[in-house]
């Protein structure tokens, strides 16, 4: 303000010099831009620092708000990533519990099969024992009955044809002595 008042009062006295009275309109456009500098500069100064301060505040208070719910989202993000890494370790524990399970599980149908597979392996063999002595059983029965069949033949012939007087008697002293005791 003083600086103003200082260049008013110079101009006045410039004006004197020149033998003009009071005031009048300087058309030097160097020293008119300088006294319109000074003047916009002191008018800024003291009315723009109460609005720049203003405005510095609330960005700053902006700025701090911002910042704390920037820390906050960060707590968050961290519990939440401490409860997803504990919620891993559980299913990667539940996996590996799984996972042993299936292989006592795919051991005991193992052992299951095995022993079952030996079992219809020892019934089959049984088994086939079992229809090799019936089959060997009517095999010998057959033969029996054919060997039968061709002794009575052959005895028929035989006695068609007429036994020798010492076998006849042979016979019937068989018989006499199987009847007889």
């Amino acid at each position: 303000m003083g600086t103003f008042i200082l260049l008013a009062a110079e101009a006045a006295v410039h004006s004197e010099a020149e033998g003009e009275g009071g005031f009048g309109l300087n058309l030097d456009i160097f020293e008119t831009n300088l006294i319109n500098l000074a003047l916009l500069i002191g008018i800024l100064f003291y009315f723009g620092r109460k609005v720049l301060t203003n405005i510095l505040n609330e960005r700053r208070i902006n700025i701090e708000t911002e910042i704390q719910g920037a820390e906050a989202r960060l707590k968050e993000a961290q519990i939440a990533l401490s409860k997803a890494q504990e919620q891993l370790t559980q299913a990667q524990a539940e996996a590996q519990r799984i996972r042993s399970s299936a292989e006592e599980n795919a051991l005991g149908a193992r052992e299951a099969t095995l022993l079952k597979a030996a079992q219809d392996v020892e019934r089959l063999k049984q088994t086939a024992a079992a229809d090799l002595n019936t089959e060997r059983d009517r095999a010998i029965a057959e033969l029996r009955q054919r060997v039968s069949a061709l002794a009575l033949q052959k005895v028929e012939s035989d006695l068609r044809s007429g036994i020798a007087d010492d076998v006849q008697q042979t016979l019937i002293d068989r018989s006499i002595a199987q009847v007889g005791g």
